[in-house]
């Protein structure tokens, strides 16, 4: 059995500073070296000032590590080597530490990381996202998370950043579209702090079958039953409520909202149910599993 194929893939600051020691011909500031180490030492000992113990080895090598993985990720932003015509990315990346400076690339790598925990994680949000104490907390779990590299692992924070700012910019939209609905509410504003954004775009999707054009963000048990009355009643198009929903609503927040809608349209069990004979405490029962908090369960 052949043995497995392991690539390696170290930081990319470790692969030019490489390129420092190994290159004889490159045509350098004889000093160029002992700056760039003098500031990665600076920066070093802020990170583990801020950020980890600049009063232990242990601290002062976690530092080291995660200043290695920030600068890598700003090196990368700013030189990308899939869009490098470069025979030698590496060698584009030690120039830039030379001519714009290491401090320069951590910013960089630092402004990705705070953007970043800026971004919602969870459709689900609550005070405490906006909470001074909590965005420090979530920005320092997410700054060690990407930019820690273990000196006997590939480090892969780059494309770990790249993943997640896809999957959070993904969870904004669904929060955005959430929050326009809940301040278009037909019966007022909806203000609540916490925001079950999926259960939110629920209501507004099941109540748009209805008809009218009206945009339902929270409801209750009662105004449920006079909904389901009213479909039963009257054998609503579902496709038509669901165009004058979409027409509503501004075009930017489409995307989230059409794909709703046709998943909905096809797994809803709420809608599968509420022209035929299903008891109402069920029908209630089924949107709660939708629109979860976003639902008041008293009957008033």
């Amino acid at each position: 059995m052949l043995p497995a194929i392991v690539k390696e893939n170290l930081p990319r600051l470790t692969r030019a500073i490489q390129k420092l020691a190994t290159e004889s011909d490159l045509d350098l500031d004889p000093d160029a070296a002992y700056t760039l180490a003098d500031e990665l030492t600076g920066i070093t000992a802020m990170v583990a000032e801020k950020f980890t113990n600049d009063r232990t080895a242990d601290g002062i090598q976690k530092a080291l590590q995660l200043t290695v993985g920030a600068v890598s990720l700003g090196l990368d932003h700013a030189l990308p080597e899939a869009d490098e015509g470069s025979d030698d990315p590496d060698l584009d990346a030690l120039d830039l530490l030379i001519e714009e400076g290491a401090e320069h690339a951590f910013q960089i790598g630092f402004r990705l990381i705070k953007e970043l925990s800026a971004l919602p994680e969870d459709s689900l949000v609550g005070e405490y996202d906006t909470d001074p104490v909590y965005a420090a907390r979530r920005l320092r779990d997410l700054f060690v998370d990407l930019c820690q590299t273990d000196p006997n692992q590939n480090w892969n924070g780059s494309d770990r950043y790249v993943v997640m700012l896809k999957q959070r910019k993904e969870v904004q939209a669904i929060v955005r579209l959430a929050n326009w609905l809940r301040r278009h509410h037909s019966e007022g504003p909806v203000a609540d702090t916490d925001l079950n954004a999926e259960g939110v775009i629920a209501l507004a999707i099941i109540f748009a079958v209805e008809g009218g054009g009206r945009v339902i963000a929270r409801t209750g048990q009662k105004e449920f039953e006079r909904f389901v009355k009213s479909v039963r009643k009257n054998k609503p198009d579902f496709e038509e409520g669901w165009a004058a929903l979409v027409a509503a609503v501004p075009v930017q927040h489409h995307p989230v909202l059409l794909d709703r809608i046709a998943s909905y349209r096809e797994t809803c069990t709420v809608l599968q149910h509420i022209r035929g004979r299903t008891a109402m405490k069920t029908l209630f029962a089924e949107l709660e599993n939708y629109a979860g908090s976003e639902l008041d369960a008293d009957y008033s």
